[in-house]
């Protein structure tokens, strides 16, 4: 405690006082002397071990945030009684926790990061792996169907690898927060019909069913250009779910509280296991021969939430996957 400048100076000061009270005392007479003694001392004992012990869980704290400092397991600040130190007592409590919990989601956040780059860098190696070989098997056959062929297979492992990417980045778009939605009125119909142009030729190619239920002039709030994307994520899964001579169905209701875009396929479904996990970055379902990079979802969902809706997926009664958007008004 004498290492504190004030409780020196205190010491000091009360020590004069006590001194010239005891000779004051004296002067006076014997037996007050002896209880200005008996007064100082007293007072001088319990203001000492009331100091002692507001320094002694001073210390405790101290102790207690140094160990959070140093990244200990386990944080235990116990309780004091009422007045100022145990104000100071709680609000260091509460930032010691607050640190812990930063902590630990950095720590979670590094961890996915890792995973992240992992799964990124798998992705990317199964394409390119592929080319190579491809390549490998171009320099040394002469024939030139299947080096047509060949050439072609390569085409379309291009063609994924820049999907991929394009997507990894707009994922990391989105998750720095750096994309910025506009906010207009959208016209349903035109959305969907947006959205579904790209794939109107493949559809055609693989002899799939098309049905649009989207009455004229119902409107929805958003990005019509990031909502097209995140429908056609959603097509995308249906259309090769759906294979050749499937069936896809979109139809769209309005209520009070509501907009909703259904879209379902006439494909296997999805198993009981994968429904909860559906939307989250790089799964690929339990089924080992599952196609996919695990990411239209992701990145379909992240656009849709940020932007005030929300997406389920499920089985349909009637067989196939069922995509539900809503739109809250």
């Amino acid at each position: 405690m004498l290492r504190n400048r004030e409780f020196r100076q205190f010491a000091i000061l009360f020590s004069f006082i006590a001194a010239a009270a005891v000779a004051l005392g004296f002067a006076i007479h014997t037996a007050a002397g002896i209880l200005a003694i008996a007064s100082s001392a007293a007072f001088g004992t319990a203001f000492f071990a009331f100091t002692k012990a507001r320094y002694t869980s001073i210390a405790q704290i101290s102790d207690q945030i140094d160990l959070v400092l140093h990244n200990a397991d386990h944080l235990y600040i116990g309780e004091s009684d009422e007045g100022e130190l145990s104000i100071l007592h709680s609000e260091i409590t509460k930032m010691t926790l607050r640190i812990r919990e930063q902590n630990d989601a950095l720590k979670k956040e590094k961890e996915h990061l890792a995973d992240s780059l992992a799964d990124i860098a798998h992705q990317l190696r199964t394409p390119l792996t592929s080319v190579n070989l491809i390549l490998s098997l171009l320099e040394n056959n002469p024939d030139e169907n299947d080096r047509k062929a060949f050439v072609r297979e390569t085409e379309e492992l291009l063609v994924q690898m820049d999907w991929l990417l394009t997507s990894l980045l707009k994922l990391s778009r989105l998750d720095a927060g750096i994309v910025v939605f506009q906010s207009e009125q959208i016209d349903v119909d035109n959305l969907i019909r947006a959205a579904l142009r790209p794939f109107l030729i493949p559809m055609e190619l693989h002899d799939i069913d098309l049905q649009i239920d989207a009455p004229k002039g119902m409107m929805i709030q958003g990005d019509s250009g990031w909502l097209a994307e995140a429908i056609q994520n959603i097509l995308k899964n249906c259309i090769e779910s759906a294979g050749d001579n499937g069936r896809i169905a979109i139809a769209c209701k309005d209520n009070p509280l509501y907009t909703e875009i259904a879209i379902h396929d006439s494909g296997a479904g999805f198993e009981k296991e994968d429904l909860p996990y559906l939307f989250d970055r790089f799964y690929r379902g339990k089924n080992p021969n599952a196609t996919g990079y695990g990411i239209g979802l992701a990145l379909c969902k992240m656009i849709i939430t940020r932007q005030g809706g929300t997406i389920t997926a499920k089985n349909h009664p009637q067989g196939g996957a069922n995509f539900a958007i809503r739109f809250p008004k």
